[in-house]
This record gives structure tokens, sequence and C-alpha cells, in this order.
């Protein structure tokens, strides 16, 4: 029987079958497209050569072909060395004994490079921020010394003033900033105050408010400062050049002040560009860094002064990030409230009359909102508010200048009559009075007086710096022999540990730390875990808690 003939299957589809592959089609060939603009061209572009009109063409050419036969020869010097390496590899696998001799020069390369690092990476910061200090005052001409206008006598450092004053032939100039945050009449008795000792520059910094309670986004292209915004910029800038002609060469010029008081803001205020770093948070600036200005100034930044832990309870809270931290945030802010004028204050924050600082931290934390668990007001975050913003540049505060002028006692009239040699003063007068005229100040009624507390006393010798710090000390003493059973390694490693966190600002103290490695872990641990779990330490260690 004739097998009947087989027909092909039919291709014809519904009409809806059909669209919907079209469909899926045109969806896919738009995603092959976007794909491939999102990765720029696809075909590399053709090298068009070294036209012929090109002088020393042939010289030209001979160049990149010895570069392409360096990067030849490189390439298989490198595949040699890799095969040289598996084979020694593989010999150790085989022979034990060859491995036991290769691991000794192992081990004393890392005893080596364990001890390199502490003596480099186990030094107290402070010290390394001393030493930094001293490198700006001895490489610089003119030394600007930045003070908050809020209270001009207590950012002052007679310790800094007096080594710079020893120096030899270096200038001292008295930068004002933060003037928008003072009322106008006692800017002008400040600067007549300050005047007399110093040549005093009223400046504004071009930098936007920054608040501690918000956080600002920085867009990856940072654009100029605007001009009209820095307020003091050309006296400052007039004064340097007529002190460069004076002297007839290039100067240096350092910028030095205590925490938070604006050094780098003024550099790029000087600038108009964003190149010192600049943030809420105190200790930035931790090296010196070199800016030009122009072909004849250079600025150098520094980092702040150490303040000595003998000051006044108000001075180690303004002026140190520690004291937050190591006076406990309580007492720390109730010895600013101390300074404060208490019905100014009750204006100011909008709070009722308080008899105590306590009663003060209450209503705060009720008027902002700031609870604990079962609704009780959260004092110690009251206390850290304030910290927080009598520390920063949005609280409005001023101090009168002392009635009589009285010279420190490491100047003279010899000293002050050459600080003021080599500068313009009738034209720095003229500048400054149309500084105090362009800046928009708030209102006597609308701003707090405070009673400044003088001088606030530095440490500029690294060697007057402390190894270990009080608190460490006690906790050692309380441990005993738990300290002696763990390497020495890890007792340097905690000893660090304290030091981070007796530099901790309130705003990170709020960030949850990463859990860390218990002490009985570290004990029962061997050798060479303890070693490793030691450098994983040290390599996380960062000095951005530490102030400067």
């Amino acid at each position: 029987m004739k097998r009947p003939k087989l027909k092909k299957a039919s291709k014809r589809m519904t009409c809806h079958k059909r669209y919907k592959i079209q469909k899926k089609v045109r969806e896919h060939h738009r995603k092959l497209r976007k794909e491939a603009k999102k990765r720029g061209r696809k075909k590399p572009r053709k090298d068009p050569g070294v036209p012929n009109s090109a002088p020393f063409k042939e010289a030209l050419l001979r160049e990149a072909e010895l570069r392409k036969q360096q990067l030849e020869e490189l390439k298989q010097q490198q595949k040699l060395d890799r095969q040289k390496e598996q084979n020694k590899k593989r010999k150790l696998e085989t022979d034990p004994d060859v491995e036991l001799s290769n691991t000794e020069p192992v081990k004393e390369e890392l005893g080596q490079r364990k001890a390199k690092k502490a003596r480099t990476g186990k030094q107290n910061p402070k010290r390394l921020y001393c030493q930094e200090l001293k490198k700006v005052i001895e490489a610089s001409d003119v030394v600007l010394e930045v003070l908050d206008a809020r209270d001009p006598l207590g950012c002052r450092c007679p310790q800094a003033e007096e080594a710079i004053i020893r120096g030899g032939q270096k200038k001292l100039v008295l930068v004002l900033n933060k003037s928008d945050l003072v009322p106008k009449e006692n800017l002008e008795n400040w600067l007549s105050y300050l005047k007399k000792e110093l040549p005093t520059v009223v400046f504004k910094a071009s930098t936007q408010r920054k608040d501690k309670r918000k956080s600002i986004k920085v867009k990856k292209k940072a654009a100029p400062f605007k001009s009209e915004v820095c307020v003091g910029k050309e006296g400052l800038r007039k004064l340097l050049e007529d002190f460069q002609k004076t002297s007839g060469k290039a100067i240096h010029v350092g910028v030095i002040g205590f925490p938070n008081v604006g050094k780098s803001s003024v550099i790029n205020s000087l600038k108009q560009e964003q190149i010192c770093s600049v943030g809420v948070s105190m200790g930035l600036t931790r090296c010196m860094q070199i800016v030009p200005l122009d072909k004849q100034i250079t600025i150098i930044d520094s980092p702040c002064f150490i303040v000595s832990p003998l000051n006044s309870a108000p001075a180690l809270a303004l002026r140190s990030p520690a004291s937050i931290e190591v006076v406990k945030p309580l007492e720390a802010a109730s010895a600013i409230l101390s300074q404060a004028d208490a019905q100014q204050v009750v204006l100011k924050f909008t709070v009722p009359v308080f008899m105590n600082s306590l009663e003060f931290f209450t209503s705060l934390a009720q008027r902002r909102g700031l609870h604990q668990k079962g609704g009780s007001p959260n004092v110690e975050g009251a206390a850290k508010v304030l910290w927080s913003e009598w520390t920063g540049a949005f609280l409005g505060y001023y101090c009168h200048p002392p009635a009589s002028w009285t010279p420190p006692p490491h100047f003279n009239e010899s000293t002050v009559t050459d600080m003021k040699g080599g500068f313009d003063l009738e034209e720095l007068e003229k500048n400054n009075a149309y500084s105090i005229q362009a800046i928009k100040s708030p209102h006597l009624a609308s701003s707090i007086l405070f009673q400044s507390s003088g001088l606030t006393n530095g440490v500029i010798d690294e060697k007057d710096i402390p190894e270990e710090f009080p608190k460490q000390k006690k906790q050692k003493q309380e441990q005993g022999e738990s300290y002696e059973d763990v390497n020495t390694d890890q007792g340097i490693v905690d000893e660090e540990g304290d030091d981070e966190s007796l530099d901790m600002s309130p705003a990170e103290e709020a960030c949850e730390a990463p859990p860390e490695k218990s002490q009985a872990d570290k004990q029962s641990a061997p050798s060479f875990v303890l070693d490793k779990m030691t450098e994983e330490e040290d390599d996380a260690y960062d000095f951005s808690t530490d102030y400067v």
C-alpha cells in the first residue's frame, strides 16, 4: 500500500499571537539600544596615526615602536615570574623541609613590619597635631590666627602667640571670623580693642550656614563660591599683597586657631574654591595643607590647637570636642549655661523661667520633643543639643571686651610695633569699616550675652601631651591582672580604642558602633589569629574622631 505524502506544518498563526511576538521583539531591541547607549561606542575608534604634515614623524613612530616592544618584553617577564612562583609552590608542596626554611624569613619580615607600625601608627594623634602645627608656624612668614567673633578673647592661645614671637621675623594677624553672628556695636568694640595690640581683620567666610541638626548633601561637582557672600576677603587679600610687596619676596601665610573657628572656610573663601575640607564635625584637618593663592602668596592650613586640661570648665566645653565626653554632657552644657544671661536664654529657646540648669534642660527636652522610654524627658539629650548649637555656626551670642586694655605677658610695646610694621593700617581700617556696614548682623536684643572666661591655654609642645589619658590609667588599675594576660599588641589597640571614645563628638555618639571582639575570645585564640585580629584593628584606626 502506498504511503500517503506528509505535508509540512503550516506556519500560520493568529493575529493576536503574531502581534504579541512583534511587540516583544520591539521591546527587546529597545532594551539593547538603551544598554548600548549607556556603554557608549561599541567599537573602539581606530587610531588615525601620525599625519604626514606632522614634524618629526619618523622619530615619533620609532618611539611608539620602542614602547610597544617594551610592553611585550614586560608581559613576557611577568609570565616567566608567574611560572617561577608556580614551580616554587609545587616544590614546597613536595618538600616539607624547604617549607620550614622559607617560613622563617617571612616571619622576620612580619615582625619588622609590626615593629615599624608600633613606632608610627601607635603614636598619640594629638602629638602628631602638635608636630604639624610647629611645622606650619616655622614655615610661615605671616600667621593668621582665626578667632570666633562671638568670643574673641577665648579663642586666643597665648602659648601659640608666644611661639610665633620667638620664631623671629614673623607677623601675627587676627581674623575675626563669624562676624555676622554678633551685633555691630559689639563687633566695633572688639575691633577697637584688638587693633591696639595686633592688626585685626573683620571677616565672614562664604560657606553656607551649617547646623548640626541638619545634614547637607554635597554635590559631586562643587560650584565656585559667590564673592558677594564673603565679607572681608578683599581687605585681607589686600593686606597680604601689600606686605608681600614690602618684603619683596614670595610669602607663606599660615592659618591657625582652635577647633571650629573656621580656618579652612577662610582659606576656601580667599581661594573661591572648595579646596580644604570643611564640615560641622571637628577634626577634619589632620595635617598641614599647602594652597597656592597666587604666584607670590601661598597659604598653609593647619590642625587646631590642643586645649590644655587646666582650663576652666566653660573653656573646655567650648574649645575641646572631647570635653562633652570627659566632663559628661550635663556638666559641660551646665558650665556653658552658667556663663550666659538667663533671661536672654529663656527668650531665645522659648522655655519658661528656670531656677537651675536641670530645670532648663527638662524644659528644653519637652520643647524639642526629646523623650526617653516611658515618656520622661531626655535631659542628657537636651544638654547635647545646647552644646552642639553653642559650638556650631547657628546660635548668635556675644561677649563684652575688657573695660581697659592691658597687654598680655608675652607682649610688650616693641613687639606690638614690630607686628604692625609692614602693613598698611589705614587701608585696613577703611576695609574693616566697609565690611562692618556690609554684614547683616543680628539685633542686640535677639543675641545672648555670654561671660568670657579669658584666654584659653593650649598645648604646643608634643612632650607635654601624656602617652596615656587618665581614663585609661584608671581602667588599667581596676582591671589589674587582666591586662597582663594579653599580649602587648592587644594592649596598645585597647588604648587606642579609649582614645577614640574620649574624642568622640555627640553627633558621632548617636551612630551605632560596630560590634567589638570580646576579650575572652582574643585570649582563647591562637597567636597567629591574635596577630591577624590586631592587624585588622590597626588598619581600621581612623583619626576622624580626634579634633582639629
